[in-house]
């Protein structure tokens, strides 16, 4: 969290790297996640010496979350729901497993293949914590991680768990860079995660609240990606001046047309947490939420929205309230 919210204090965009792609002369530009100094005690687990870097980065924010909590639930006392959110996954070892099955399949490494299943940070993350109850992996778009946090919020209110860990988590690999490079040239892909840990509270509680997730308005044959930004902006009650805005905007002007003309009325402050930190997908949105609730955690603001209007699937919004 430090040196997140150094990035987002200091509102310059982090350095971009090159990434070349077999058969391109021209590199990617992304923008791909520091090696953590000094190493993380976590990834001497032996589930994770190993694991791609999409579940490390996972169990690193979720144990940041959790924070003094993460004892009591590993000791078995509280019970932890985990949903972890992604679009790509594990796309390093999905290419590496794919690469060694397309030149020889005899000798194809079955030690890479249980890192390319979408579900493998869940379940690494899950052993890690040594939790027993619900734990699921949502895949879609960037909005997914808003999903997340509606889904934790009816697990609470259930009484499944007695708290819910949402994360957004992604790796970088130039098969995703690529990929992002044919719809918008200016798109900066990222990696990383982010998460927020939900607890119910008692009237008598005071911080920060997940006040309202609208609902996910499809892109559709029939409805625009435009027409799903502006119902999921109308989703939301009246903001006022002194509230933030958390949006999706990272500076690529085709992407971020539908979502910038859904909040062009908006007066009040807003950060636009991608043009720092670059298209991170679910971990992206994921950052979103966090800066918002950080913001609130700091008494900067009453109250903060955060918008997600994702790449191929749906729009979304959330409002977070402090009190």
């Amino acid at each position: 969290m430090p040196a997140f919210r150094d990035a987002l204090a200091a509102g310059r965009p982090v350095p971009e790297k090159d990434l070349m792609r077999p058969g391109w002369k021209r590199a990617l530009h992304v923008r791909p996640a520091a090696p953590p100094v000094p190493r993380p005690f976590f990834l001497a687990q032996p589930r994770l010496r190993r694991a791609s870097p999409v579940s490390q980065y996972a169990v690193a924010a979720a144990l940041e979350a959790l924070g003094d909590a993460a004892p009591l639930y590993k000791k078995g006392g509280l019970r932890l729901g985990l949903i972890v959110c992604a679009m790509c996954g594990c796309v390093n070892y999905s290419r590496r497993f794919l690469d060694e099955t397309l030149k020889d399949p005899a000798v194809a490494s079955p030690l890479l293949f249980p890192e390319t299943v979408l579900n493998a940070p869940a379940s690494h993350l899950a052993a890690f914590l040594h939790t027993s109850t619900p734990y699921y992996s949502l895949v879609g778009d960037p909005s997914v991680f808003l999903q997340g946090l509606a889904m934790a919020a009816d697990w609470l209110l259930d009484g499944q768990a007695d708290g819910c860990l949402v994360i957004g988590t992604e790796e970088m690999d130039w098969l995703a860079a690529s990929a992002a490079w044919l719809f918008d040239r200016n798109i900066i892909l990222s990696e990383g995660a982010g998460a927020l840990y939900l607890r119910l509270a008692a009237p008598q509680d005071h911080g920060v609240f997940l006040h309202a997730v609208t609902d996910a308005h499809l892109f559709t044959q029939r409805q625009s990606r435009a027409r799903a930004a502006q119902l999921a902006r109308a989703d939301l009650a009246p903001a006022q001046p002194d509230e933030l805005l958390c949006d999706g905007l990272q500076g690529a002007r085709r992407t971020d047309l539908d979502e910038a003309s859904a909040w062009n009325e908006w007066t009040g402050p807003r950060l636009s947490v991608k043009r720092i930190l670059g298209e991170g997908l679910a971990a992206a949105a994921a950052w979103q939420c966090v800066a918002a609730v950080d913001s609130l955690a700091a008494n900067r603001f009453p109250a903060a929205t955060v918008s997600v209007v994702g790449c191929n699937q749906q729009a979304i919004a959330a409002q977070f309230q402090r009190r």
